[in-house]
């Protein structure tokens, strides 16, 4: 789940929310818009750039082919990731509303599918919201120390400290969406610039390192050896969860857009820049974890446990380690906050509560329920659910049951149920070319649903095997 623009010149640059009356769904309804392309673009794009992109896809990319896998990845980006997200933004734009109203919108049963969409975003965050905290933990032990924590295991087992760092990263993300649409842009357009920079900086000091060609062969060379049908459902199911599809967060920012925007291009652009950052993230850290010959299949492990053994071999590596995990925090914070403006989106749209309310109160109820996850390394480390940690088990629902199911409904409900052809007509507003239409539609009918059905069936492998241990 786990991944923007300069400012002009050096003035302050002033965002307008602008006011659009809907004329779909459940009447005339007041909605904040996006004052900006831009704006939309950088926050779309923080969306789904996130901690799988920065540790995640350049490891995938290295254990399953190379560049083979990033062939296939791209194929998958093109017949899934990219139509998915069109359908997702023109509903959103369409229907004016959160994920489970605009669902409800084209069919009355349709709302499970937004349901299972802030579901999911509601128990990501949970446990999202624990790893930002480790984030901050270390930003702030080399800010004061110089070095990382002592013992990565001893931190995040200690019985209070990950719940506070849990509370602090959740506090940030609580009160960017506190100040809504405006809050969100400002952010988006000020940490994603940011975030590319540091990449940059970053990948300058790793591949001048000694040997660090070794990693950049690890992500690139082709390997006819690792490419296999395994390799193929890995990118399959990288893209689904690398652009955050079936979450509620494209409908809901779709829902922000104006009618003048080009969903096709826009969708091209978030696809395109979600997968950069990717590549750009295996070329900062690999030949680094090369060059000093330690292991690079750990997984989180890799930033927390890894890396830190890197900078301090390095001159100069605590400076290097805060901008590091000041680039992970800025992935990380972009998407948790699109993932709490889909549950906000609910509350406010279907419940009817004020957006100030509506933030408080489940910015609260997310960090309750995160709790036990922040704990599962230490005090309740003797839980478990299924064979999983309960940090584990709450990631598994997420991913291998909410998300899949949601996206079956997805194109049952549009594809079937409901009429593909009305979406088609929101994309070609004001004269947008959309000549990928019947294309697209094929794919939200057939090739979609397979696809869908296909990471449905490998996840549930996976769970089976855990259970039965």
């Amino acid at each position: 789940l786990l991944l923007l623009s300069h400012p002009h010149g050096s003035q302050r640059t002033v965002i307008h929310i602008h006011k659009k009356e809907t004329r779909k769904g459940t009447g005339m309804k007041t909605k904040n818009q996006w004052a900006s392309k831009l704006g939309f673009i950088m926050a779309t794009a923080g969306a789904a750039i996130g901690l799988g992109n920065l540790w995640k896809f350049p490891y995938l990319m290295g254990r399953n082919g190379g560049a083979s896998f990033l062939v296939v990845y791209l194929f998958f980006i093109c017949i899934l990731g990219v139509p998915v997200m069109m359908l997702e933004m023109s509903l959103g734009r369409k229907t004016r509303h959160d994920p489970v109203q605009a669902y409800g919108d084209i069919h009355p049963n349709a709302r499970i599918a937004g349901v299972f969409g802030v579901a999911a975003a509601f128990l990501i965050l949970s446990y999202y919201s624990v790893i930002g905290g480790w984030i901050i933990k270390y930003i702030v032990s080399y800010g004061t120390t110089f070095h990382a924590p002592e013992d990565f295991e001893a931190f995040i087992s200690a019985p209070a400290e990950p719940v506070f760092w849990h509370f602090l990263f959740l506090f940030m993300t609580t009160a960017v969406c506190y100040h809504g649409i405006s809050g969100i842009e400002n952010v988006s357009r000020i940490m994603m610039p940011l975030l590319f920079v540091l990449l940059i900086i970053i990948i300058v000091r790793s591949v001048t390192l000694p040997d660090a060609v070794l990693g950049l062969k690890f992500i690139f060379i082709p390997s006819s050896a690792a490419f296999n049908m395994k390799a193929v459902s890995a990118a399959l199911g990288q893209v689904f969860y690398s652009l955050s599809l079936c979450m509620g967060i494209t409908i809901t920012y779709g829902s922000y857009l104006g009618d003048k925007e080009n969903i096709p291009r826009s969708c091209a652009s978030v696809a395109g820049l979600d997968t950069i950052i990717a590549v750009m993230a295996g070329i900062a850290i690999f030949p680094a974890v090369f060059s000093f010959g330690l292991e690079p299949g750990q997984g989180p492990g890799l930033i927390f446990g890894t890396l830190p053994k890197v900078f301090a071999s390095i001159k100069g590596g605590s400076v290097f380690a805060i901008l590091f995990f000041a680039l992970v925090l800025f992935a990380a914070v972009t998407s948790a906050i699109a993932l709490l403006e889909v549950v906000v989106s609910f509350a406010v749209d279907s419940l009817k509560w004020t957006r100030k309310k509506a933030t408080v109160i489940l910015g609260l109820l997310i960090f309750l329920t995160g709790v036990p996850s922040a704990l599962s390394f230490g005090t309740l480390g003797n839980v478990t659910i299924l064979n999983y940690s309960v940090f584990d088990f709450v990631g598994m629902v997420t991913d291998n049951i909410l998300l899949p199911f949601g996206g079956l409904a997805m194109c049952y409900f549009i594809g079937w149920k409901w009429n593909p052809r009305y979406l088609v007509d929101e994309v070609e507003k004001n004269g947008v070319t959309f000549r990928l239409k019947k294309l697209w539609i094929f794919c939200i009918r057939f090739l979609t649903p397979i696809l869908v059905a296909a990471v449905t069936l490998t996840g549930f492998a996976s769970i089976y095997s855990i259970v039965r241990g």
